[in-house]
């Protein structure tokens, strides 16, 4: 599809969103800046001026008027507006980002002291884990719970930093009682353990920027057996998202260039004592049916 071709605008961020994902291939380096900008950082493009967006996005002020224009608006302003429409009913998620480069900021300046150490973690997972709510909403949870209860069986991959969220998942659907494998690349064999994934499976691969090869091989694996993909990643864009049937987008706190685990942790076990409750509901419904 021509840039060009767009001639009505979405009328909600949502709209925009699910274009933007869409057509973000088709994008130039610069439009593709912009929008994974937009993906990321929402409030920022409803409360902040074009020039500190631009300058944050890392290109002059008339590419975003340009990207905004492709999309079916007027101007930038326009784009904007849905954004902030957006959040006049969700004031709990206003200036996340401002707040964490605040934290940043602060943290910088301060000496590395065990004490203080302690202290900027835990309001920075704080902060992380309340956004998890912004990022994450029920229909979210519920159409990952419905992957995971379709499948035959769940095969679960993550590398380097997202192996503990990985492991974590990939043992809990294992207590909960579901058919799980995990692929965890042992002796290079990644690639390799995803061709069991079959048409009925699903693989759910966590990866964060800087993205894992081998979770990106992995998900390629599976997509091209058959497989289905539920995606956790810090993108919507990313290379394990943008194959996926759905993604769980999570924003992870980052303390002195150490990025922490406690909100993709924390959704995992949600998601997975989401996917018990379902099954036990399930299976009642099962042996009553059964009974009658």
């Amino acid at each position: 599809m021509n840039l060009t071709d767009i001639q009505t605008a979405p009328s909600s961020a949502e709209e925009l969103r699910a274009e933007i994902v869409s057509r973000y291939e088709t994008l130039s380096k610069r439009l593709k800046q912009i929008a994974r900008y937009i993906l990321d950082e929402p409030n920022d493009i409803a409360l902040e001026t074009l020039a500190v967006i631009a300058d944050r996005c890392g290109v002059q002020p008339s590419a975003i008027v340009r990207f905004a224009k492709s999309f079916g608006f007027e101007g930038a302003s326009q784009m904007q507006r849905l954004f902030r429409d957006g959040l006049l009913s969700n004031n709990a998620a206003l200036g996340y980002s401002e707040r964490v480069r605040q934290l940043d900021e602060a943290t910088s300046a301060q000496d590395a002291e065990p004490a203080n150490l302690l202290s900027e973690f835990v309001e920075g997972n704080s902060l992380a884990i309340q956004n998890l709510l912004q990022t994450v909403s029920g229909a979210d949870m519920r159409a990952a719970v419905d992957l995971l209860m379709a499948a035959d069986t769940v095969h679960v991959t993550g590398f380097r930093r997202s192996f503990p969220v990985a492991s974590y998942i990939a043992y809990s659907l294992l207590q909960a009682g579901k058919r799980t494998v995990f692929v965890d690349g042992v002796g290079g064999l990644g690639v390799q353990q995803a061709h069991a994934i079959g048409p009925g499976d699903l693989l759910v691969a966590i990866s964060f920027h800087p993205y894992s090869e081998e979770t990106v091989a992995v998900v390629n694996a599976a997509r091209a057996n058959g497989g289905k993909v539920l995606a956790i990643s810090d993108s919507l864009v990313s290379p394990v998202a943008k194959p996926a049937e759905h993604v769980l987008q999570i924003r992870e706190a980052e303390v002195r260039k150490f990025r922490s685990l406690s909100a993709s942790m924390c959704l995992a076990q949600a998601l997975v004592i989401n996917f018990a409750f379902e099954a036990t509901r399930t299976d009642g419904k099962a042996r009553d049916n059964v009974g009658t």
